[in-house]
């Protein structure tokens, strides 16, 4: 008598166990680092051709120049003027002190200021950041930059 031999057929699917597993690691792996790739500050790098920033015309536009020897240079009107010099300060202290009073002067009239910042390409980022603080210091929030086209 022949012995009928049971052969089982060879299965054709694919265990997917192993996959899923792998990829909830991956998933728990990314969702821990993902907060830890966000440190820094977010900047807005500028384009190649800066665009014309909108001015309220309500408002009174401080523009705040640096020179290279690092003096400051301010002008307050009703438009943003880089030609006319209405003030200076040697330190950045006497800056600081100025822009306090010409904010805390129009806070009392109520009228908003909107501050620009104007550096010369030969002073560091440094020196322009220790003026945009001493502007943050003074009361003012919101500051633009002022570039000229090449």
């Amino acid at each position: 008598m022949a012995r009928i031999r049971n052969r089982r057929k060879p299965v054709a699917e694919m265990n997917v166990v192993p996959y899923i597993d792998v990829m909830l690691v991956l998933l728990v792996i990314f969702m821990v680092t993902a907060p830890m790739l966000n440190q820094g500050v977010k900047v807005d790098l500028p384009k190649v051709s800066s665009e014309v920033l909108p001015q309220d015309n309500d408002a009174r536009v401080l523009t705040v120049s640096i020179k290279a020897d690092k003096t400051y240079f301010w002008n307050i009107g009703s438009e943003v003027d880089t030609d006319t010099v209405q003030d200076q300060a040697l330190t950045l202290e006497e800056m600081t002190k100025a822009v306090t009073a010409i904010m805390n002067q129009n806070r009392s009239q109520g009228k908003q200021v909107q501050v620009f910042v104007r550096g010369d390409k030969a002073v560091d980022y440094g020196s322009v950041m220790s003026a945009m603080g001493g502007l943050q210091e003074a009361g003012v929030g919101n500051v633009g930059l002022i570039t000229e086209a090449p």
